[in-house]
């Protein structure tokens, strides 16, 4: 019984854990005044 109890614990935390991990939203498009990309070097 402990024994399923803790296996169950453990896949619980591991699930969660790995969950924290994932994709958070869209990825945003870079604004008009970016920077980046730039040539190299550059000439500021």
């Amino acid at each position: 019984m402990i024994r399923l109890l803790t296996v169950i614990l453990l896949a619980g935390f591991l699930a969660v854990s790995l969950s924290a991990c994932g994709k958070k939203g869209d990825p945003k498009p870079p604004t008009e005044n970016s920077q980046y990309p730039r040539n190299y070097p550059s000439t500021k």
